[in-house]
């Protein structure tokens, strides 16, 4: 009789040996196929590290002579974040309660979901190419596009909280004979507000990061003015602009940690 054995080994994802290395095989294999089969002009690479070497040398010192226009496009960036907040966020909160298959009906329900569907399945730089194309280029564009992009985040995460609530207290409302949106107000409502609350302010925090990047393809905010300072190559300007970016998003992250904090 064999003595127990008195450590304990984690069991490997995958009992069976035989299936375990080759599923490790096989992605060996597809890692190798994708890095052989790529079309890679590794001469294009080459000479690129000595273009990037050039960007770099040219972006040092970083230059703030215009900061006017730097805080033109940050306070336009700023605009754009609160405005597509506002307007993502009251337009989730209908589509949250279609989407929630408790307290909405089977039609409406698999609509809400379809709506969520769309407005995530597109990169907001997609979004925001589709928008410039429509509207023109500018910051209306750039609302646009962030109201679809919060659309996808702050329905989704709502709806999923509205299917987490206690029921009871809705039963209660409904056996009282109130009526529908007496329900919603004083049995669903504050069940879900801190949550609401929550996804509003990390919605404005990640607005304000998105619009910097849509700004790049013509929605406006500060991501326009760096890709013009790219195209003008004042790349000591652009590297102000980066610097400022990263440090706007620091400060909004720290506040929006401490709201979120004090809101639990």
């Amino acid at each position: 009789m064999s003595a127990p054995r008195d450590t304990w080994k984690k069991p490997p994802f995958i009992a069976n040996p035989v299936l375990r290395w080759a599923v490790i095989l096989g992605a060996l294999a597809y890692f190798g196929w994708v890095g052989t089969t790529m079309p890679i002009d590794w001469n294009r690479v080459a000479e690129g590290i000595g273009r990037a070497g050039r960007i770099f040398g040219g972006a040092f010192p970083p230059s703030f002579e215009r900061s006017g226009l730097l805080i033109d496009g940050f306070l336009e960036s700023l605009k754009i974040a609160i405005l597509a907040t506002a307007g993502g966020v009251l337009l989730s909160i209908p589509i949250a309660f279609m989407s929630a298959r408790n307290v909405a009906p089977k039609p409406i329900f698999y609509l809400g979901r379809a709506i969520i569907i769309v407005a995530r399945s597109f990169h907001p730089v997609i979004v925001a190419i589709l928008f410039v194309k429509a509207v023109g280029f500018g910051p209306f564009a750039g609302v646009l596009t962030l109201i679809v992009y919060s659309i996808g985040f702050v329905a989704k995460m709502l709806a999923e909280r509205i299917e987490e609530i206690d029921f009871g207290q809705v039963e209660a409302m409904r056996a009282a004979g109130a009526p529908y949106f007496s329900t919603l107000t004083y049995a669903i409502f504050p069940q879900i507000m801190p949550r609401q609350i929550g996804l509003t302010i990390y919605q404005l925090d990640s607005n304000l990061r998105a619009s910097a990047v849509v700004g790049i393809v013509g929605a406006g905010g500060i991501g326009a003015t760096l890709a013009n300072a790219f195209g003008r190559y004042d790349y000591d300007f652009a590297l102000a602009i980066t610097m400022v970016i990263v440090g706007v998003i620091l400060v909004s992250e720290a506040v929006s940690g401490v709201i979120r904090k004090r809101i639990q």
